[in-house]
């Protein structure tokens, strides 16, 4: 049988430790975070990346869900043999991979050239280091 050990939690101390997302703080150069998220430059990245993703996301599900009605809908035409045992629904199918991973490649250009600077650029000002 399983021994379970109980190991106390105990409290640290504020400002000490990695904070969220590896960002480390101490009591004397912790950056003001609500300062940051209300400053124009984090408004601007925050618009430039919705702008890239509550669209891209739209159409990405507005194309998964004519995929899932035309699969329970369009038998017939989901069915149509293309060539050998390949089929109009499998091909869509795999388009749906082949779209995810196009979006992917798409998204990680899109930050590297537009969203990496502008989050550099806030981390310097509010003083901190990058990994």
């Amino acid at each position: 049988m399983s021994q379970v050990v109980h190991t106390p939690i105990t409290a640290r101390t504020p400002g000490t430790g990695a904070g969220f997302g590896g960002i480390t703080s101490d009591a004397a150069g912790t950056p003001d975070f609500a300062a940051i998220h209300d400053s124009p430059e984090f408004t601007a990245l925050r618009g430039r990346f919705r702008r890239f993703a509550f669209p891209t996301a739209t159409l990405f599900l507005l194309w998964y869900l004519t995929y899932v009605l035309l699969a329970a809908f369009a038998r017939d035409f989901m069915s149509h043999r293309l060539f050998g045992m390949v089929t109009t629904g499998l091909v869509l199918g795999l388009l749906q991979f082949v779209s995810t991973a196009a979006i992917t490649v798409a998204y990680v250009r899109y930050a590297r050239r537009r969203l990496d600077p502008v989050a550099a650029e806030l981390r310097a000002v509010a003083g901190v280091a990058a990994k």
